[in-house]
């Protein structure tokens, strides 16, 4: 564990660990997302870096930010993981533009429709239920997306030929933060 002395000479914790849930494109698909990323980030004279095809993914449900892996966390994800029974379903994403409020570091994004989203919509649902049911807490609004790099301009709507794929996995994700590394630690197939 990480742990910095405060003003009054006690060790803290600094998080160095970050968990989260995530459906992630098949490679071809991740390929496909990064390219555009590159077209996009031309067209809109963004500067920072489109992320690498493997770390293209939607986030579920962020978990939190940990000095360490939170064994217990852990353990209770990955009993509401297994326990999650869902076919595979299509995402659809039509257009690209940034979320507010962060400036120097707003997420430029694919985002889709409503309808385009509602099976995936269910599924999280689904598997918020099976992870308050092992004690999990979850919480905040969820915007699906798939977040292509950070920068600082605002990007408004900008529409796209629709890119797709079917989720076939859940994966729980542990990020060392500051490094830029993702770790699966563990994988599910989705089956009705």
């Amino acid at each position: 564990m990480a742990e910095t002395a405060d003003l009054f000479g006690e060790a803290s914790k600094t998080p160095t660990d970050r968990l989260f849930l995530g459906l992630f494109p098949d490679a071809a698909t991740a390929a496909v997302i990064a390219d555009l990323g590159e077209d996009l980030k031309r067209k809109h004279e963004l500067k920072r870096p489109v992320h690498d095809p493997d770390r293209l993914h939607i986030t579920l449900f962020h978990l939190g930010d940990f000095a360490g892996l939170p064994q217990d966390l852990v353990r209770r994800t990955v009993a509401a993981a297994e326990a999650m029974r869902a076919a595979p379903f299509e995402v659809n994403f039509d257009h690209a533009t940034s979320f507010a409020g962060r400036p120097k570091n707003r997420p430029f994004i694919l985002k889709g429709g409503d309808e385009a989203l509602a099976d995936l919509q269910a599924y999280r649902a689904a598997l918020g239920m099976a992870l308050a049911g092992q004690g999990v807490k979850t919480a905040g609004a969820f915007t699906p997306h798939v977040t292509l790099l950070y920068d600082d301009p605002m990007i408004e709507p900008d529409p796209i030929a629709p890119i797709s794929w079917t989720v076939r996995e859940l994966v729980l994700v542990r990020s060392l933060l500051g490094q830029g590394v993702h770790e699966h630690i563990g994988r599910w197939p989705l089956k009705a």
